[in-house]
This record gives C-alpha cells, structure tokens and sequence, in this order.
C-alpha cells in the first residue's frame, strides 16, 4: 500500500499528455486572452481535456501526493514551454481541481 502511494508514473503519464495537447492546440507565442471570444474559446478546448482526467480519478482514484504531482507537472511543464504566467495558474487550477472535484466524487461515504 505505501509503495503505491508514491507510484507517480501514470499520473506523469496523464500530465505530461495534457501538456502536449495544450501546446499542439495553444502554440505558446500565440495564447492571447485579452478578448472575450479568444478566452471563451480556450476555456471550451479545456473543457474537452476534462474527460481524460475524470477517467483518470474515477479509474485510479488519484491520493494527494499523486494530486499534487499532477499539477506540479502540469504547470513546470508550461513555464518550460514559455506560456504566460495567468495562462499556466487558470490551466493548472483548472484541471488539479477537476481530478480532485471527480476523485472525491468516487469515494465512498463513511
């Protein structure tokens, strides 16, 4: 149980395939949200990376340190590809709180 805990590479896996769709769909010189329709049309490609990451949580039912390693990945990853800093922190919170948001969802009450 405590060796699965820090086992890391699917959530790496999830992360790094959602870096590479935001780049194919956002080339990093190209990301403008300074209208209402660029902002509009970035918050909808988001949404469609929503379903990879809730059958993420609903499948693996990601714990905390997995949580924060996704989101640590996702935002590294950005700032490496050179995106705007208020593009990386609305991405990142975006999608850590749609895998915590689904995984919480799929537990168990007690």
């Amino acid at each position: 149980m405590a060796l699965t805990w820090f086992s890391t590479k699917a959530v790496d896996d999830l992360a790094d395939s959602i870096i590479a769709e935001i780049m194919e769909r956002f080339p990093s010189g190209s990301v403008d949200l300074s209208n209402k329709k660029a902002a509009e049309r970035a918050l909808r490609t988001l949404e469609r990376m929503y379903s990879s990451i809730t059958a993420f949580a609903v499948e693996r039912r990601p714990n905390l340190y997995q949580k924060a390693r996704f989101g640590n990945r996702i935002k590294w990853g950005l700032k490496d590809a050179r995106y705007p800093a208020p593009f990386i922190e609305i991405v990142t919170h975006e999608f850590v709180k749609q895998l915590t948001l689904t995984a919480a969802a799929r537990q168990p009450r007690r």
